[in-house]
């Protein structure tokens, strides 16, 4: 859940540095996040930049899960996988993407993660237009995929794959990817 927040507009890379940095401290629990003063948390997590703005999300975050489970994963099993994202989506900070994030990853449910990666992906390959709406490019794939939390995990994880290695912002690879098939 800490990951999903600190990976808003930023790497991985500048995200486990914030978490090595919070697991060296000792602080990588919800009690010790939300005991921390907000500016001692933003400092910690300064790698992951825009820390002032994710300290306060985090800590919005993990008072809900104060509020909402009492810090249980097991007392968030009474919810929907759907009433879920819509807590998460109340929590001050935790957009669209981000709360599916936490609900595949941490939670282990069936939630279709959409970031830039997958917009970019199917807009050069005419599957959906540029400007498409979170909502209706998660429906996509919710729609056209078996319910399955690993196969959604698998799924995303190569979106993110040949997003990096091929379908580049700037300078795409498409003579040597492996979706090249699908464009001609």
């Amino acid at each position: 859940m800490v990951g999903a927040v600190l990976t808003q507009n930023t790497n991985w890379n500048n995200v486990e540095k914030a978490i090595n940095t919070l697991k060296q401290q000792d602080v990588l629990t919800p009690q010790a996040l939300l005991a921390l003063p907000q500016d001692e948390l933003a400092t910690l997590i300064r790698p992951a930049g825009y820390y002032n703005v994710k300290a306060k999300r985090l800590q919005n975050l993990v008072r809900w899960f104060r509020d909402t489970a009492n810090y249980s994963f097991a007392a968030l099993d009474t919810f929907s996988t759907e009433e879920l994202r819509t807590e998460l989506l109340s929590v001050n900070g935790i957009g669209q993407e981000t709360a599916d994030s936490i609900l595949l990853y941490a939670l282990n449910r069936p939630s279709f993660v959409v970031d830039a990666y997958t917009r970019r992906i199917f807009n050069r390959h005419s599957l959906v237009s540029e400007d498409i709406y979170y909502e209706e490019l998660r429906d996509f794939f919710m729609d056209v995929l078996p319910e399955d939390t690993q196969l959604f995990n698998k799924y995303h994880a190569l979106i993110v794959r040949v997003a990096k290695e091929w379908c580049l912002k700037k300078t795409p690879r498409c003579e040597t990817c492996p979706l090249k098939i699908f464009l001609e």
